[in-house]
């Protein structure tokens, strides 16, 4: 499956690179869903929210109501999870508030699965220099991805994970880590970071992995027609 990402920040449609520079702003969310609509699912990530400044909750209404979605940003508590499934999402996906400084936080992870529902619900694992990073890739834990997939397995349906070395530059991703991480888990994964050729896309799908693409769909990179085929 291949995801095209919606990622929102001051109400615009942004790619930004790293988590930190905007590199582009794209089209109105209106537009990119028009543009989107041949794909299955559309991945949503409100930026601002993730990033604790406020939130695009129209943005994410409209969206959601009309294209099926998985959305992430700033999912601290259950009742923002439930608010986004309300709001239309198919999918939520968590990073931050999934980890405390220790490891997994079960506590949280364990009411958000009874609330929402396992196969509701999408981990991120995004890393950075081989450590799991959160708070909108600001801040690094001291543990790897490919160590805590097994123990995050039995709150979700799948993975969210980000190469975030990579992303938005343009330069490739990591298909090793990605190798590693398909090895370390039997659900569903998806790649983010750096994907930036069709062989890249075909590698990932070749291993049963996901690809959510930003910036290379964004840039004219990767062809939207190609990507869709397949689909």
């Amino acid at each position: 499956m291949i995801f095209p990402c919606i990622d929102l920040m001051d109400g615009k449609v942004v790619q930004l690179v790293q988590g930190r520079e905007k590199a582009l702003e794209a089209e109105p969310a209106e537009a990119m869903l028009r543009r989107f609509a041949r794909f299955p699912e559309i991945q949503v990530i409100d930026l601002d929210a993730a990033m604790g400044r406020g939130s695009n909750d129209d943005l994410v209404r409209m969206l959601a109501a009309n294209a099926v979605t998985r959305v992430g940003g700033g999912v601290r508590s259950v009742e923002r999870a439930q608010a986004l499934i309300d709001q239309g999402a198919r999918k939520v996906i968590v990073g931050t508030s999934a980890f405390t400084k220790a490891g997994v936080n079960q506590a949280f992870l364990e009411a958000l699965r009874d609330a929402i529902g396992r196969d509701r619900l999408l981990i991120a694992v995004d890393s950075r220099a081989g450590r799991i990073v959160i708070r909108g890739w600001q801040e690094s834990t001291a543990f790897a991805a490919e160590d805590v997939l097994g123990a995050l397995e039995s709150f979700c349906s799948g993975f969210l994970c980000t190469y975030v070395d990579k992303e938005g530059m343009m330069q490739g991703t990591d298909l090793d880590w990605f190798r590693r991480l398909r090895a370390a888990t039997s659900l569903e994964l998806t790649a983010a970071g750096g994907i930036t050729t069709m062989e890249d896309v075909r590698a990932l799908l070749a291993m049963n992995v996901h690809a959510a693409l930003g910036m290379a769909i964004y840039t004219g990179r990767l062809p939207l027609s190609e990507l869709v085929e397949l689909c």
